[in-house]
């Protein structure tokens, strides 16, 4: 995910995380309850609304969340 969809990972980490500027971002692990990004030297934990059930909706639920990011 992270060289095809290094935007989005960079929003996660921009948005969900709260994160305003950095270097590098890069997803690290996907768990069924949350999402670790690597921000520079720091580790970023996003806690999904609800336990993933399939890499399905893992997928879905990605999107989702990249979709709720209001564009600016």
């Amino acid at each position: 995910m992270n060289k095809d969809h290094e935007d989005a990972v960079n929003a996660y980490a921009k948005y969900y995380g709260k994160i305003k500027t950095f270097k590098s971002a890069k997803m690290i692990s996907l768990s069924p309850e949350a999402v670790q990004i690597k921000i520079d030297e720091e580790t970023l934990e996003i806690k999904f609304d609800h336990i993933l059930q399939d890499c399905s909706d893992a997928h879905k639920t990605l999107v989702r969340m990249i979709k709720a990011i209001p564009t600016l």
